[in-house]
């Protein structure tokens, strides 16, 4: 049996106003959600700003630092040569003397006693001659009218050769003693500075004893030995074959020094020696260098940083340490800002440091802009707005040392790529 309809209620004006706004507000957040997807969809990510330094290429040169020691070119060590009673020390200690100046002097009675007895016996040997050749005349003449015989002519004849023999033989024992007796005078060899006297006067010497009675050195100019790794030489070599570094003036081979304190001493010097053995129990070689020392500010034993210049790069390319990123094995990388402004990553192959930049031997060239700041901002592949920045004047990333250096980076082999450089005013760089 069918049901009978429900009766529809009639509309009131309420109700259709409430069906009115239900409508509108649909109607105005589906227009709502259509702009903001439109929005979405129409507006591009926001570039991110990021700080740049363009690559360019400068003049670099090369300077090796080395430890060594000074050394007095000269060294007399004063011993007596003969023995005696030391009378009177001549000098001053510390002071400066002259060659030839006496420093001390031996009780010399007893070598005086000598020469005059050397000195008589050439007297008495001369006189001997003299008689001896009066002799051998007469006798020449005699055996020619058959005065004498022929062998006591003879004999006479080398009597006097004998008494000439021993004329020399007495003036030589005169020589040896007038010089001995000079020797009681002990002078100095060279012209230098003297040290500490080790006897006093009264004490006894000994000819030629072990021990020396003072020292004179010369300390200007002085000479500075310092050793290079044979390693460092191979590959010097090596970087001035392949034409990465220009020999500088090979007559003229300058050194700079640091001193202990860290001060640059204000004289330069010279390389003058390079030794042409390495040391089979430390793999070095041996340098020497003149350094003039006209204050006398360097004395001998003194350690001192000798800075070699090894060459020069003409397009050395330096990029920021901060630009720099590590990889576990030692690779190195570094960001790269293209010409679409796109950020994209770049392996690199570094070389030596020069204060807050490495040395750059592969990867990126001149002109080229890597990215220094804003790195946990953009990633690769990311837009970006580059803005050139000024790199701090200190160094990033390994601390710098005393010198201003820092240490080189561990290669992927596990070796470092070569001596820590510091840059110096005018794109000069010692490592």
């Amino acid at each position: 049996m069918p049901h009978p309809a429900r009766p529809v209620p009639p509309a009131t004006p309420k109700r259709g106003l409430r069906i009115g706004v239900a409508v509108g507000l649909a109607a105005l957040l589906a227009v709502g959600c259509s702009r903001n997807d439109a929005a979405k969809t129409a507006a591009p990510p926001a570039a991110k700003e990021v700080g740049v330094v363009t690559l360019k290429t400068e003049r670099l040169a090369f300077t090796t630092e080395l430890s060594g020691r000074t050394v007095a070119p000269v060294i007399a060590e004063i011993r007596p040569q003969v023995g005696g009673i030391v009378q009177k020390r001549l000098f001053s200690e510390g002071s400066q003397v002259k060659e030839g100046q006496a420093l001390y002097q031996l009780d010399p009675a007893p070598f005086q006693a000598v020469y005059a007895s050397a000195q008589a016996n050439v007297r008495k040997a001369e006189s001997t001659l003299a008689t001896a050749r009066t002799v051998a005349r007469r006798n020449a003449e005699l055996v020619k009218i058959d005065a004498i015989s022929q062998q006591v002519n003879e004999q006479t004849q080398a009597s006097a050769q004998q008494a000439e023999a021993d004329v020399a033989v007495a003036r030589a024992a005169e020589q040896t003693a007038r010089i001995n007796l000079g020797y009681t005078r002990i002078n100095s060899p060279i012209t230098g500075w003297v040290e500490l006297s080790t006897v006093t006067p009264g004490a006894l010497v000994t000819a030629n004893q072990a021990s020396a009675l003072t020292t004179v050195q010369q300390l200007d100019p002085v000479h500075v030995h310092v050793t290079q790794s044979s390693s460092e030489l191979l590959r010097l070599k090596r970087d001035l074959a392949e034409g990465r570094l220009q020999r500088g003036n090979a007559n003229e081979a300058p050194i700079k020094l640091l001193l202990e304190d860290g001060s640059a001493y204000p004289h330069d010097g010279k390389l003058t020696f390079a030794g042409v053995t390495v040391d089979a129990g430390t793999g070095s070689v041996t340098l020497r260098a003149v350094v003039p020392n006209p204050e006398r500010m360097l004395m001998p034993g003194m350690y001192v940083r000798a800075v070699l210049q090894e060459g020069v790069n003409e397009a050395a390319l330096l990029i920021p340490q901060q630009a720099v990123t590590r990889a576990p094995d030692g690779s190195a990388s570094t960001l790269v800002v293209g010409a679409d402004d796109k950020l994209a990553k770049r392996n690199i192959v570094v070389g030596r440091a020069v204060t807050n930049r490495w040395q750059v031997l592969s990867g990126v060239k001149a002109g080229e802009r890597v990215l220094v700041e804003g790195s946990q901002r953009a990633k690769v592949g990311d837009t970006v707005r580059a803005n050139e920045v000024t790199p701090p004047a200190g160094g990033a990333g390994s601390p710098a040392g005393p010198s201003g250096t820092s240490p080189a980076p561990k290669t992927p082999n596990g070796s470092a790529p070569g001596p820590v450089a510091s840059a110096a005013p005018a794109a000069t760089a010692v490592r």
